[in-house]
């Protein structure tokens, strides 16, 4: 996989030592190190609250509790270009294949008078909430806005550690990122079976910062071969995507990663995807100003992620419209 040493676990940082100018440098450095070796690590000190995050597990499992008919009043064709929504098990694509989870798609909430809504730009407008449970609006929108907030600190983390200004990202990448946040209900699966949750795939922007239920399941592809990630209730487990891998030359490695759920009961997991602005052009950052190495003859989908140019805009949708070739065809092929 080309990462610089062998590991045998994810780091676990604490994210309070960034506040502390004492300890700023080393927590930086956690986290280059931690984006060269692996592309993961968990995060404590994050100060989201336990409340919050228990608040969303509950109201998630009532949800997926419901009759489909009850959940399909939300489902993701009604969401339109904002590609909101529930989809049922087997309703999303990885490599072609089914996966073995059903989920709902949140983003940020915008209404019709936003410019981007306006202009009719995909993945943009106004999210899908049910009726019941009720509360689930109010708590997903608290949850993403703190979850946000992790995420812009650990971006901070990253900029330091690559020798930048702190707030490098959010002068050049981040001004107006896209945030798309998910909740995903996997059901148990037999070690021995062939399908998994979700299979092997990287992530696509700049960090998911992934909360879960405290269930195992998520594995991460080492130079050694796969490996569990300890599943810590009450830590973020957080990964690099492809633009951070593009913006490094290799240097950061989006890993690919994967989730199947052996446990007895359903696994929740709630990732939320801290992207670039969606007209961004992302160019390597200034320490890194080369070409890539390529490595499509070892990536997951045989793409060279340093080949591609264009906006994280364009990017994304190539992406997500393998992801859910159907809808893609209906609400972006057809306008």
């Amino acid at each position: 996989m080309g990462h610089n040493r062998d590991v045998s676990e994810v780091p676990v940082i604490d994210l309070s030592g960034l506040d502390d100018p004492a300890r700023t440098a080393t927590i930086a450095a956690e986290i280059d190190r931690a984006c060269r070796d692996t592309g993961f690590f968990s995060v404590v000190g994050h100060e989201v609250p336990a409340e919050l995050r228990r608040r969303v597990e509950s109201l998630a499992r009532e949800f997926f509790e419901l009759p489909e008919v009850d959940k399909a009043r939300i489902a993701m064709p009604l969401g339109g270009r904002a590609w909101r929504g529930w989809f049922p098990l087997g309703g999303e694509l990885t490599s072609g294949v089914p996966d073995g989870k059903e989920g709902v798609y949140f983003g940020q909430e915008l209404g019709a008078d936003d410019a981007r809504v306006a202009a009719g730009v995909p993945l943009h407008g106004a999210n899908l909430f049910p009726d019941h449970p009720a509360g689930m609006r109010e708590a997903v929108l608290e949850y993403m806005a703190a979850v946000t907030e992790v995420g812009r600190r650990v971006l901070r983390g990253v900029a330091l550690g690559l020798g930048l200004d702190a707030d490098w990202f959010e002068r050049n990448l981040t001004a107006e990122p896209l945030v798309l946040f998910r909740i995903f209900r996997y059901p148990p699966m037999p070690p021995e079976a062939e399908t998994w949750g979700v299979g092997e795939h990287t992530d696509y922007g700049l960090l998911t910062i992934l909360g879960h239920d405290g269930s195992g399941g998520l594995e991460v592809r080492s130079t050694d071969g796969w490996m569990s990630v300890t599943a810590d209730p009450d830590a973020f487990v957080v990964n690099i995507g492809d633009m951070l891998e593009r913006m490094t030359g290799g240097a950061y490695r989006s890993t690919p990663h994967r989730v199947r759920n052996t446990g007895a009961a359903p696994r929740l997991s709630f990732p939320l995807f801290l992207d670039p602005d969606w007209d961004a052009e992302v160019l390597p950052v200034p320490s890194f100003d080369g070409p890539g190495v390529d490595d499509a003859a070892t990536r997951w989908d045989g793409r060279n992620v340093h080949e591609w140019s264009g906006t994280y805009g364009d990017y994304l949708l190539a992406k997500v419209g393998k992801v859910f070739p159907d809808l893609h065809a209906r609400v972006v092929d057809d306008c």
